[in-house]
């Protein structure tokens, strides 16, 4: 039974590192390798090293213990593959795992092995060593996978500005005068936002187009509301969302434009939160800061966009 474990221990061991290999390279099926290591070693691997050690040398009193070790490893394992695969609640559950081992398993560990007559101080520095090493990675792992989805977040907002700069350029259709104007009220409100945020980042607009990464802490989040607020404009709160719908409303009311009214709320990245009342609303301003500056300058980019191809 030992030597099974072993072999199994090494294979999941082996998977997790092909993925992780996988990963950094970023060849298909990094995915597939991670999840299937980690499940492997969560599920298969150590409940069954802890059951074999329980049976071994485990006494009564120390069953909680190998039970609290399998669900810390599971917590903490399972947090980490749901940031590297960029999963939804990935956030919540990094937070409820960095403290986890020491508000769940180190008390168990210690009241444990209190009682035990054979206690070994080394043991107990031994497992702290493990626990700060595994906070240190944890911590590095959501920095890093953060950090790169900024850095490509970024990116986007660079190709963004490009097409503006040509957009800007190309001459605008004759008829539909009605939606030139929605269309030049909601881009406007979109610049206004964006100017307020980088100036109460100590930016501008200039700098942002010119270098997207210059932005000083790119993560923080309600960059829009804290703007607002710190500039005296907090009644600006919802004019770009008056804006959209007054484009909206614009496209459904003048005729051959049909189509293009039910594109809008996807193009603008609007949703409908309310089943009674089916008008989509505005959403998206409530994230970091890149995120934020991103989605104004996706706004205005489609919305210059669809102004160029307007009959």
């Amino acid at each position: 039974m030992k030597q099974k474990i072993y072999i199994l221990g090494m294979i999941t061991v082996l998977v997790i590192f092909l993925g992780t290999i996988f990963k950094l390279m970023h060849w298909p099926g990094a995915g597939y390798l991670l999840i299937t290591g980690i499940a492997s070693l969560v599920l298969c691997f150590l409940p069954l090293a802890l059951l074999n050690h329980y049976r071994a040398y485990g006494e009564k009193q120390n069953l909680p213990l190998h039970i609290i070790t399998w669900l810390t490893a599971f917590v903490v394992f399972t947090s980490m593959l749901f940031k590297v695969q960029h999963w939804p609640y990935a956030g919540v559950m990094m937070t409820i795992a960095l403290p986890f081992p020491y508000l769940v398993f180190l008390p168990v560990f210690l009241i444990t092995i209190s009682g035990n007559k054979n206690f070994d101080i080394y043991k107990v520095v031994f497992v702290l060593f493990l626990l700060a090493v595994s906070s240190v990675l944890s911590a590095l792992l959501a920095l890093n996978v953060s950090a790169t989805v900024i850095r490509d977040s970024l990116d986007l907002s660079g190709h963004y500005n490009g097409v503006e700069k040509v957009l800007d350029q190309s001459p605008e259709g004759n008829s539909g005068a009605g939606m030139v104007t929605k269309i030049d009220e909601v881009v406007e409100v979109a610049g206004e936002y964006k100017s307020l945020i980088l100036m109460a980042e100590g930016s501008s607009v200039q700098e942002w187009d010119k270098n997207p990464g210059s932005l000083p802490i790119p993560g923080s989040r309600n960059a829009l509301a804290k703007a607002l607020a710190s500039t005296g404009n907090a009644r600006l709160g919802e004019k770009l969302d008056n804006a959209m719908r007054a484009l909206l409303e614009e496209a459904e009311k003048t005729p051959g434009y049909s189509e293009l009214a039910k594109s809008l709320p996807a193009i603008l990245g609007l949703q409908v939160q309310d089943k009674n009342n089916p008008s989509p609303v505005w959403h998206n301003l409530n994230g970091n800061l890149s995120w934020t500056l991103i989605y104004l300058d996706g706004v205005e980019t489609n919305l210059k966009l669809i102004k160029t191809t307007l009959p």
